[in-house]
């Protein structure tokens, strides 16, 4: 157990220099990178996933194809699901910068958005009733448009305080419970602090390790979706 905290450790050090520190840029339709392995477009009749985050979804050091989104969609397919999954991730995003992205986020049309935000709030120590505020606004905007709406939970390391660790962590939680929305407990779960699966920044996963972070979002992703061959028009 302690050498899994100070592997976090290493790991949310390392995101205040690689990630928070700088600007997010909004994403545009024809400009955000990476998207997923087909075009953007809003086809009403299309079935899509926003993977909505920040430099841990958008895939920082790993080709697109490697990225959770990429990884996520090609499983589905696999197992027979015609979904199409947009990678919405920002390097460096907080929740404040996903309210500002929100509106686009939403004119994808998107059946299911995976919201993976809070991660750099935390490491910049941002109070924690603010981030609440954030993600409240957003599963609200997204589950007023009818959109299923799945939390990724997140952890800081101990040296950032008990009172912050513990109400950062129990934070997702609580937010899933009062808006009755799916959670994954803890996205990098069995991958953070684990050298094999990570890059040298400590911070984002390898190819294997956003592998193991579908295996994450899987359990909770699939009660959700709805069976139809991709073969289908």
């Amino acid at each position: 157990m302690r050498t899994v905290l100070i592997g976090l450790t290493i790991v949310y050090v390392c995101a205040i220099t690689l990630g928070c520190d700088r600007s997010p840029k909004l994403p545009q339709p024809s400009t955000q990178s990476p998207l997923s392995s087909s075009e953007f477009n809003t086809d009403q009749e299309e079935r899509i996933i926003v993977a909505f985050g920040d430099s841990l979804t958008a895939g920082l050091g790993v080709t697109p194809q490697e990225s959770y989104p990429a990884q996520l969609e090609a499983r589905l397919h696999a197992a027979g699901y015609s979904y199409r999954v947009v990678n919405a991730g920002v390097s460096g995003d907080t929740t404040a910068g996903g309210i500002r992205r929100l509106d686009w986020i939403i004119k994808t049309n998107p059946e299911i958005v995976i919201l993976e935000l809070g991660a750099n709030d935390g490491l910049r120590g941002i109070p924690l009733n603010e981030v609440r505020v954030n993600l409240n606004r957003m599963v609200q905007s997204l589950q007023g448009k009818g959109i299923q709406v799945i939390l990724a939970g997140m952890k800081l390391p101990p040296n950032y305080g008990p009172l912050y660790t513990r109400g950062f962590s129990t934070l997702y939680p609580e937010l899933a419970k009062e808006y009755d929305t799916p959670i994954i407990p803890f996205f990098l779960e069995g991958v953070a602090g684990r050298p094999e699966l990570n890059q040298d920044d400590g911070l984002h996963p390898t190819a294997a390790g956003y592998s193991r972070v579908v295996d994450n979002i899987l359990p909770v992703l699939m009660p959700l979706l709805t069976a139809r061959p991709v073969s289908d028009p």
